[in-house]
C-alpha cells in the first residue's frame, strides 16, 4: 500500500507541475516572442492544450485505478478532492476547452468575437486544480509517510 500511495503522489505531483508550467508559463510567454503573432500564438495555444488535456485524462485515470485497486480506506476528503478534480476535468474538457477552441477558430479566421468569461473561468479552474492536486499529494503523504 506504501508503494501504491507514493506512486499516486508522484501523478499528483507531475500533474500540478504540468498544468503549472503550461498554464501559467507557456501560455502567456509564447505571445512575448517576436514574431509570435496571435492566430499563430492561438494555433500553438489550440494544440498544446490538446495534448495536455489528453494526458490530464490519462493522470487522472492512472491515480484513480491506483486509489480503487490499491487503497482500501480513503478519508472522505481525499475521496471529495478527487471527485471535484473529475468534475474540474470534466467541465474544462467538454465545455470550455471547445468554446475557447471555437473563439480561437474565428479570431485565427480574422472574425470579430463578442466578449467572453470562459478564459477566466478556465483560468480559475486552473487554479482550483493546481491547489487541489497538491492538497492531495500532501494529505496523501500525510497518511503514509
Amino acid at each position: 500500500m506504501r508503494k501504491a500511495i507514493l506512486f499516486a503522489i508522484i501523478i499528483l505531483t507531475f500533474w500540478a507541475g504540468a498544468v503549472s508550467s503550461i498554464s501559467f508559463m507557456e501560455a502567456w510567454i509564447k505571445f512575448q516572442v517576436p514574431g509570435v503573432t496571435l492566430p499563430i500564438g492561438l494555433s500553438i495555444g489550440m494544440k498544446v492544450f490538446r495534448v495536455l488535456n489528453f494526458i490530464e485524462w490519462a493522470l487522472l485515470l492512472s491515480y484513480s485505478a491506483i486509489l480503487m485497486l490499491s487503497i482500501r480506506k480513503l478519508s472522505p476528503l481525499v475521496k471529495s478532492l478527487s471527485g471535484v478534480l473529475m468534475l474540474v476535468l470534466l467541465v474544462q474538457t467538454f465545455v470550455l476547452l471547445p468554446a475557447l477552441s471555437d473563439r480561437a477558430l474565428m479570431i485565427i479566421d480574422g472574425k470579430q468575437v463578442a466578449d467572453s468569461l470562459d478564459h477566466l473561468y478556465y483560468v480559475i479552474l486552473e487554479v482550483v486544480k493546481v491547489t487541489f492536486l497538491i492538497v492531495l499529494s500532501v494529505k496523501l503523504g500525510r497518511r503514509q509517510f
